[in-house]
């Protein structure tokens, strides 16, 4: 089965301009090749940032620019990063030479039992050089900061990619419950004039009260609808002022008559198959199982021998506890030599701690199955919500004609006596639920769109940039509810007679034919 939903081509690379001008990201020199998706992921605010934006309303680009400056959550994980990559050069310097300096004043008595007792004191001065040779285990914890740093890119490429659809959805919300908004005025001016055709009617006594009756209930019902889509657009905004820090502001709007984007041949298990490899989830749990390899490694290397280079300049001026005696008063000294250190027996810990190195290396790949498996189900869900959210959608156009066309069925039967003004009332709610609903329906296609790359780990600054161009500056309004109502008839309709329930029960009188009820003439 296909899906429903395609952005611009994927796997689109960004300049790494882009990636520098993150915020808050310290420039780094290049580093060797690694997965695109990290450059992808911090381009990816970066780049919606570069598209235009009207300067009297937020499009989505420049909500996901102003989100991306302002989260907490993603700002925390940038500076993650920067705290994880001085761990870096940390562990590269175990692999450096050390230099240290010292600096001592000595001062003390001496008695060899052969001369008087004798006081000394000197100053003395060393430089003490230190470089590894051999230590395999320091090698390893390079390794590891490497690959901690990896980890911490795509913390912060999920951290991103998390606000995508967070503000996404948020600002999907608001449109939505603006769209529930003009759908209960909208609603609210065609039962009133419902409501005075039923008063003029009753007027003329072509209708009973009870058609004014139902109106007013109608428009007392609308009445507490639109103060509960009030609240709602209250607190939706809400919501995207506190991703954005922006207070409200208008919105781009996505019109009923744009069409959404074309379906992506991709199909399920297509999709399943990159969540498997390339989720954010899984390259995570891959990354924790080699470093859980590199943990072994140094665990077996705490066993194998150090070889080190170490050298010491020094000079001491004064007496010293064995030239007390003599006639020197000042001495250096220069060495130089290989330590060799080998451990023999540390009473069974460098055992036990391979043992345990060795059994979270099996729980990691254990979980790794385990995030591939859930991988693969959020990538399940998000594609049959996708899928489903297309189908009702164009099941929703459906029922917007067939349901415009029933009300104005409805309309043209209630001015020729077939249909009471509640049929009316009822026709009218259905379309403007149909509206609403439909509005809905096509935000969830294009926020299920996201969900699916961004499980799959397949979302990209391109598929962010399609989605702002489906978006108009608000003007003329993006939701046609207007309502024509159907030509007037040309026969006349019998006075309203009340029935059993108060309603109205005309029936068009057709030429040459007498009411119902009429009393037949006799003829003399």
């Amino acid at each position: 089965m296909p899906v429903p939903y395609a952005g611009e081509p994927s796997m689109i690379a960004l300049a790494p301009p882009l990636h520098r001008s993150l915020p808050m990201v310290r420039q780094r020199p290049a580093r060797p090749a690694r997965r695109v998706g990290w450059h992808l992921a911090c381009g990816l605010l970066a780049a919606v940032g570069l598209l235009p934006a009207t300067a009297s309303a937020l499009d989505l680009s420049r909500a996901l620019e102003l989100a991306g400056q302002y989260d907490t959550p993603v700002n925390s994980a940038r500076q993650q990063l920067e705290a994880v990559r001085e761990r870096l050069p940390q562990a590269q310097a175990s692999l450096r030479p050390s230099l240290a300096a010292g600096v001592g004043a000595t001062a003390g008595t001496t008695d060899n039992n052969q001369a008087p007792r004798k006081s000394f004191s000197n100053v003395n001065v060393a430089l003490n050089l230190a470089m590894p040779l051999y230590d395999p285990a320091n090698r390893v914890l390079v390794d590891q900061a490497r690959i901690g740093i990896q980890l911490a890119e795509i913390q912060l490429e999920l951290a991103l990619q998390d606000l995508v659809t967070r503000v996404g959805s948020a600002y999907f919300d608001v449109l939505a419950a603006q769209d529930t908004i003009e759908v209960a005025t909208a609603q609210r001016r065609a039962i009133n004039e419902q409501f005075e055709a039923a008063k003029r009617n009753f007027e003329v006594g072509t209708a009973t009260v009870t058609d004014q009756q139902e109106a007013q209930a109608r428009l007392d019902l609308n009445e507490a609808q639109l103060a509960a889509a009030k609240n709602e657009l209250a607190i939706r905004r809400a919501a995207l002022t506190q991703l954005t820090g922006v207070p409200d502001e208008d919105l781009h709007l996505l019109r009923l008559d744009t069409p959404l984007p074309p379906a992506d041949p991709r199909a399920l298990e297509a999709w399943v198959n990159e969540a498997r490899d390339s989720a954010h989830n899984v390259r995570l749990q891959t990354l924790a199982v080699e470093n859980a390899k590199k943990e072994v490694d140094r665990a077996r290397y705490a066993r194998s021998p150090t070889v080190d280079l170490v050298s010491q300049a020094a000079a001491v001026q004064g007496k010293t506890a064995t030239s007390a005696w003599g006639a020197v008063d000042r001495s250096t000294s220069l060495s130089a030599g290989l330590l060799l250190s080998v451990p023999l027996y540390s009473g069974g810990g460098l055992e036990a701690r391979e043992r345990e190195a060795a059994a979270l290396l099996s729980r990691a790949e254990i979980d790794l199955e385990t995030t591939r498996r859930n991988a693969e189900q959020l990538t399940r869900q998000a594609y049959l919500g996708l899928v489903s959210s297309s189908e009702q959608a164009r099941a929703l156009e459906a029922a917007v004609r067939s349901s415009r066309l029933a009300l104005d069925s409805n309309l043209l039967g209630y001015q020729v006596g077939v249909r009471v003004n509640v049929d009316v009332l009822n026709a009218q709610q259905q379309l403007f639920q149909a509206f609403r609903d439909l509005s809905r329906a096509r935000y969830d296609v294009l926020l299920n769109g996201l969900r699916l790359r961004a499980v799959a780990g397949q979302l990209e600054a391109s598929h962010i940039q399609s989605l702002n161009a489906l978006l108009s500056p608000p003007g003329a309004s993006g939701f046609p509810v207007t309502l024509t109502p159907p030509p007037a008839v040309s026969q006349p309709a019998e006075p309203a007679r009340p029935g059993a329930s108060g309603r109205r029960t005309t029936k068009p009188v057709a030429p040459g034919s007498r009411p119902p009820g009429a009393r037949r003439s006799m003829p003399n």
